[in-house]
Formats: C-alpha cells, structure tokens, sequence
C-alpha cells in the first residue's frame, strides 16, 4: 500500500456530525459515562474473542488472558483504554466508526428530552456509546487489529470530532484495542487515579472480566521504596473491579445497586428495571437466569432486529445473543443472562436452534417469566399496569404464537371495556361482573378504542347493562382468531354472525321483531335487490336500539377489522360481503319502507350503508358518489 492509499481522510455522514456536535456541546450533566461506554465496549469485544477461539484458539495468539487496562497521562492529559479483545479490520473501523449512521443514531435524536441528564444516560441504549468520548475529548485516536490478523494490517482513526477523521494502515503487534482520549481543557478530573477508580468501581464493577489500572504509590510507601523499586511498583498492574460474574454468585451477595448497574450494562439502558428474575435450576440440566423486565420499552421493541436481548454463556463464556434462540419472540424486550453448565462450550449458533438442552432452558426460562409476571398481576398491581402499558401488545403475540402457554398467558390479559376505558379488565374480572344467565365473555374489535366505544353493536348491550370488552389495537384481530374459549366460556363477537344473547334475551323483545318482521319482507327484499353488489344479506336487527343500521360479518368468516388491517398491508383476497341489519324501529327505516320514489330509495339506501361503512371505522368506496346523494337529499329536505 502506498502513502497516498495508507492516510486517508473522510467526513462523517450528516447524522454522526450532528451526534458529535451534541457530545460537544449539550452533554455535561454526567460525563463520566463516556468510561462506563468504553468499558463495556472492550467487553463485549472479548466475548466475541472467547466465542470465536472455541473453534480457532489461535485467536489467542498464545494470550488467552482478556483483560481491560485503563491508563492515563498527566503530562500528556490522556486516559487510554485498551482490550485484547477481537479487534477490528479497516473495513469494520470504517463501519462502525462514524461512516454509517445506523438506525440507532436516528433514534437516539427522536429519544432526545433537552434535559441534559436524562439525554446524556441515552448514550448507550442506542448504539452511540464510542462518541461519548467527544464529551471530554478534543481529540480521540483509536488503534486496533482484528484477532488473528497481520501485524501490519492494523488501523489508526483518530478525530477531533468536527466533521472528518483520518484512516491509515499501522504495525500493530498486539490483537485488540487501544482508545486514547486528548481531554479537553478544564477535564482534569479525570486525571487522578482515584476518581477513574471510583467511577470504574460505580459503573463497571460487575463487568467480568479485570479492568487493571496500574498501582499507585502514596504518602511513606512511596518515600520508603528507592527509585528503581518505586518504578517497578508504578509499572504493577492491579485489578479495579470485582471481575466476577454477577449472576454466578449467590442473592444474598449482590446488592439492589449492583443488580441494578448489570442490567444497564446488558440493556444499554439507563432507567432501572421494573422487575427482576435470579433463578438457579439444577438437576440434569444446570443453569442460571438473570433476567430483567425494563421499565420502559425498549426503543427497537418494533424492529424486525432488535439490538439487544439476552445473552447466553456456557461456563460464564459468552455464546450467543440471538435471542430468538434463547427467549420466544413475545418475550423480546427481556434483558439479561443465561448460563448454562450443561451446554457444550464449542456449540455452534447454527446447533443451538435444535439443542434440546437448550430447547428445555428456553422453556423453563419461559415459565419463570410467567411466574413473574403472574406475580407481578397478584401482588404490585401498579407495576403490573406500566407494565401491560408498555408491554401489552407483544404479550398478546404470545397468545397467538404459544400455544402451550397460552391459557397462562390469557390469564395476564387486560383490556378496556364498557364498564371502564383503562386498560385493566382481566377476563377473570370479567366473568366475575357477568350477570346471572350469560354464558359467553362479549368483545368487539375496531380500529381503535374511541371506534370500539362508540359501534352501534354496542346498543343492546349497553341497553340491558351487558358488559362487552373493547379491543383497539391492531394486534386484537388476530389475538381473537386464537384465543375463542377461556374458563369453559366463549368469546363472542358482537360483530359477527346472529345475535345470541342467550338466557339474557327478552322474549317479549324476540315475539315483538318476530312479529314486525311480517311488516318488512317486502322492504327488506327492496333493499337487498339494491345492495345486491355490496352485501351478502339484508335482515332486520334486535342488536341496534338508536341506529338505523350497521354491517355485520359472517358467523365464520374474517373481521371487518381484520379485512381492512390485511388490505392496509397490501395483501390480496377475495372480500366478502357483510350482513346488512336494519333497524325496524327507527325512523329513517320507517321512511324507506314508505318511499315510492325508486331512486330516491336507493339513494337512501345506498347512504344507510355507507353510513354503516363509516360508523364502524371503514372506507367507503365512492366517497364523491355518496356526498352526492346527501347533498341531494339535503336540497330536497331544503326544498
């Protein structure tokens, strides 16, 4: 390679100008965390060393004992941080370094409060950490080499992070890497032994492998060693943190800080957990779980990848944190650690998905989550709803996707309903306000709870006092594909099919439209040669008591809801047709019965239907067309 191609100089992409710019500038609340980041980016590097040398020990390159050193410089007024970890090559500076801003950079600006404190804790839950340097940094010079590469294919970057930075080719004897923060003025802090201990020991003592600093020397000690002795003692290394994993050591050791600061170290997150699981099964198949429930979403709970999810080892050596292999997809936003004594140390990735083992550990861990959770309903009520708040809807997936652990999973449902808008009706609450004679748990589905609470199905129930629960997330069409029975009790739809309320219905009320129904054949025959392109069936209603109409879908066909959700997304199916109910009492139904005119009729029948279209939250199809008769119909009502 020669000079030209050897130094090379770039600019950061527009999204990494303005993060740096924010480090710069905005970040002063909590400076120290730029130690905390570095830190644990040095460890994960050395997971991913130990991982790669259980199938290529020649990583080690004959040094198999990872450590982290953190060192500084008075004189010069650097803190230097370097790992034996992985390392990286020119391509993975290139992309992890600044060139790329990753949908965490996005994020991370969405995520911003202005409350210097809070904004500077998100550094790490978004995947920005290494910038964090630029908070006491003028200059920042980064030098690695990927484990098991050439000496001389290691990578110098170095910036003074306002705009560019520098690339070259180095020598580099040693694998890992090397971070060297230039402070700025007035950061002198951060030069003293003491204070890079204490912050080490707050933010990173859990951290399991050493972080050494080298020995100080004080007060007599130093008078009493000669010069050649007091070198020696100076260039002693010592270890600064307790360098042991945290989740191997019993309860009654670890501190609510200390479990505390693990979980943002695994989460990247900077608020503490909501709930906590330390649970060691032994048997056959050992292992031990740490696991966290985080008090807020996590910020890519909706991504198709999230970033961070729960971490595997085998003998306190990290595996894996593919955590579709570790945790069900429903159970994404969990943090934390699974080690197992039980797993071979050289299982691949690619076996895990078929270890049976493995299979055992992800459903124990499944049902102490349960537990937790079911814990967490019974006992810290209020817990339990920020929680379901943030939480809700991945723990309905679970319904739909588990079917072994479904009817535990129904149990921590909740949901709005007639009788209150919050989200805390459980379907034990439910069934316990029935009234004496109903047999089924009644739901609607709609687009949303404000479309939910106002459907004219609602109308009979409301009338006789008949709870209905109401589902407003999108989630909820599915959800009640699945889920049709609980506690021996169906859920009905209120929206689907003949009405049957059962022991509930008035048979002076049935008597009544049975009688009635005579009196409007003929209407209802005129109405159903009119619609004959948009509904399968015109009949007469006892759900409505107000409206003059509404649509209806078949006992055994797909939601009107769920129908509108599938074409949002682009997917191509044969619509049905919905029933179309009347309301035999109302006025406008009345009217129609009595209208000779056949075009005014079927413009009046044409509105009632989209009229229902509307109400249930759907689209009508012509819309120009429809205020076109309510225009004319208004003229005539002028008239």
């Amino acid at each position: 390679m020669t000079v030209a191609e050897n130094k090379v100089t770039l600019g950061f992409e527009a999204e990494v100008k303005q993060l740096l710019h924010l480090m710069i500038h905005s970040l002063y609340s909590n400076k120290e965390i730029f130690l905390r980041e570095l830190i644990s980016n040095a460890s994960d590097a050395a997971d991913k060393l130990r991982f790669g040398a259980l199938s290529n020990e020649s990583l080690y390159e004959g040094d198999s004992q990872l450590k982290i050193r953190v060192d500084f410089d008075k004189d010069k007024r650097t803190i230097t941080i370097t790992d034996n970890g992985v390392g990286m090559n020119r391509d993975e500076v290139r992309e992890n370094i600044g060139t790329i801003a990753r949908s965490g950079t996005r994020h991370f600006f969405q995520a911003l409060t202005g409350d210097e404190a809070k904004d500077s804790q998100l550094i790490g839950q978004f995947g920005v950490g290494f910038y964090s340097s630029f908070i006491v940094a003028d200059k920042v010079t980064l030098e690695t080499r990927e484990a098991g590469g050439d000496p001389e294919e290691g990578v110098r970057w170095e910036s003074a992070g306002e705009g560019e930075f520098t690339l070259e080719t180095i020598h580099k004897p040693e694998r890992g890497t090397k971070i060297t923060l230039h402070l700025r003025e007035g950061e002198d802090e951060f030069l003293e032994g003491w204070q890079l201990r204490s912050i080490i020991r707050k933010f990173s003592d859990h951290i399991s492998l050493p972080i050494e600093m080298k020995k100080e020397v004080y007060g007599e000690d130093k008078e009493d060693k000669a010069d050649g002795d007091e070198k020696d003692k100076q260039d002693e290394y010592e270890t600064v943190n307790s360098a042991s994993a945290l989740w191997a050591k019993s309860k009654d050791e670890i501190s609510e800080e200390a479990y505390n600061e693990f979980f943002k170290h695994v989460s990247h997150d900077f608020k503490e957990p909501l709930a906590r699981l330390h649970s060691r099964v032994e048997g056959t198949n050992e292992y031990t779980l740490l696991l966290y429930i985080p008090s807020h979403a996590p910020f890519d709970l909706w991504e198709r990848d999230p970033k961070h999810g729960v971490k595997l080892y085998v003998r306190k050596v990290f595996i894996t944190d593919d955590a579709d292999k570790l945790l069900p997809r429903w159970l994404r936003f969990v943090r934390g650690v699974i080690d197992s004594d039980s797993l071979p140390l050289n299982v691949s990735r690619e076996l895990l998905q078929e270890n049976k083992l493995l299979e055992k550990i992800r459903s124990g861990a499944v049902k102490k989550l349960l537990g937790l959770f079911e814990d967490l309903a019974k006992n810290e009520p209020d817990k339990y709803k920020a929680f379901w708040r943030d939480f809700g809807q991945v723990l309905k997936e679970g319904v739909i996707d588990d079917f072994k652990n479904k009817e535990r999973l129904a149990k921590l449902l909740r949901f709005s309903s007639t009788v209150s808008d919050a989200q805390e009706t459980s379907l034990d609450d439910y069934i316990a306000r029935m009234p004496e004679g109903q047999d089924k748990i009644y739901f609607i589905t709609a687009d949303s709870l404000q479309a939910a609470k106002n459907s004219p199905h609602l109308e009979i129930f409301n009338k006789k006092g008949v709870e209905v629960l109401l589902l407003g997330d999108r989630i909820d069409s599915w959800l009640s594909e699945h889920l049709t029975d609980y506690e021996g009790k169906h859920l009905q739809s209120i929206a689907r099919g003949d009405l049957d309320l059962g022991k509930l219905e008035d048979e002076q009320e049935k008597q009544a439209l049975e009688s009635v129904g005579k009196d409007f054949e003929e209407l209802v025959g005129k109405i159903k040669k009119t619609l004959e392109n948009k509904v399968s069936d015109v009949r007469l209603s006892h759900r409505l008591t107000e409206s003059p109409a509404c649509l209806v879908s078949e006992a055994y066909g797909m939601s009107r809801t769920m129908e509108r959700i599938l074409k949002e997304a682009g997917q191509q199916f044969p619509s049905s047709k919905p029933v179309f109910e009347v309301n035999p009492n109302h006025a406008l139904i009345a009217k129609l019965r009595d209208e000779t005119d056949e075009t005014r009729f079927a413009d009046l029948a044409l509105i009632l239907f989209d009229q229902a279209v509307l109400s249930e939250g759907g689209q009508i199809e012509d819309p120009a067309a429809f205020v076109h008769r309510l225009n004319k119909l208004l003229q005539q009502v002028i008239a």
